[in-house]
């Protein structure tokens, strides 16, 4: 029961193409990588903020809202 080789990983890959076909795999492979594009893009939105109210420092977060 050691690792797959490169032809256990081949059978699998035909498989998975034969069950959900060549187009479908494409658009999910799209979905994840916009999602993935996205999700950055939210991280670098977020900004750190430091405010001085009554004498005290308060650190947080700010989110940039899209209209």
């Amino acid at each position: 029961m050691g690792s797959l080789s490169i032809s256990h990983w081949l059978i699998v890959l035909l498989v998975v193409i034969l069950i959900f076909g060549t187009k479908k795999l494409r658009s999910i492979g799209s979905d994840l990588g916009g999602a993935i594009k996205d999700f950055k893009t939210g991280l670098r939105s977020e900004e750190k903020t430091t405010i001085k109210h009554e004498g005290q420092t308060i650190e947080g977060e700010t989110k940039q809202q899209e209209i």
